[in-house]
């Protein structure tokens, strides 16, 4: 059965890439989040996942540092965050590529931004685009490419610029269900390979198991965290099993009865 732990509890083994301390975020007169804190273990992936406006890609908005919260903080391998920095990067639910430029220098954007050379930046990128399936698509353009490859266009961007936060809003949201699969099952590889943490928003109950190491589960408008959900092993049983696994539907019947009466 999964482990319930409350915020801000330490994982055993495991130290922490990222902490938000009680943030608070107000629009105008409307409070988003109340006296949020949260801690993201180095090297896992964590899905915040809540009721649709609780608040999910504000927090992690902040924690990018594109939104400043109106309290609290946020600290990134220690470092308080007062803006955006080379060490988090953005996957887009929306894909945001070049329309005009190439996969290779929609991948190796973010390096040539900082200045990287021309020929080491298209070998890091290249072995990004080989990573994630788009091997031979290096000359192709957006308008040539799937929603699927788009969208592994923007996720190896992410990758190349080698950030330790890879910051994931509803990734897969814009795919077919049997492309988002298949992707599910390569952001585990990435996520055993790359040693990178990972924050990943999802409105998808079965898909935050799927992927997650760690589930925080968000309470609507003020959100505040309710609980955090850790599955405990039937990842090691390999992807074609997961989703049969005992413990995988366990979650995913526990989480939907949390949030169920928050649903409209």
């Amino acid at each position: 059965m999964s482990q319930i732990k409350p915020a801000l509890v330490a994982v055993p083994g495991s130290d922490i890439a990222v902490s938000t301390r009680n943030i608070t975020k107000f629009y105008g007169y409307v409070e988003a989040l109340r006296d949020l804190s949260l801690e993201f273990p180095r090297g896992q992936l964590t899905s915040l996942l809540g009721p649709s406006g609780c608040g999910k890609t504000t927090l992690l908005k902040i924690i990018g540092g594109l939104l400043e919260p109106t309290s609290g903080e946020v600290e990134v391998n220690g470092q308080t965050v007062t803006g955006p920095g080379p060490d988090r990067a953005f996957v887009f639910q929306d894909f945001a590529l070049l329309p005009w430029a190439s996969v290779m220098r929609n991948v190796a954007f973010g390096l040539e931004m900082r200045g990287v050379g021309r020929s080491e930046r298209e070998d890091i990128a290249a072995r990004y685009i080989k990573e994630v399936g788009l091997a031979g698509f290096e000359k192709a353009y957006p308008h040539q490419l799937s929603g699927g490859m788009r969208q592994r266009v923007g996720l190896a961007r992410a990758l190349s610029v080698d950030a330790q936060v890879l910051l994931m809003d509803e990734p897969f949201s814009a795919v077919d269900e049997q492309t988002r699969r298949k992707f599910q099952e390569d952001l585990l590889s990435l996520v055993q390979n790359e040693n990178k943490t990972f924050i990943f928003v999802t409105h998808s109950i079965e898909e935050a198991v799927y992927v997650s190491d760690q589930i925080a589960i968000l309470l609507p408008r003020p959100s505040r965290v309710s609980e955090i959900i850790r599955p405990s092993n039937f990842r090691e049983k390999g992807v074609d099993n997961i989703r049969r696994d005992p413990e995988y539907l366990d979650i995913v019947d526990q989480i939907w009865s949390s949030l169920r009466s928050y649903v409209e």
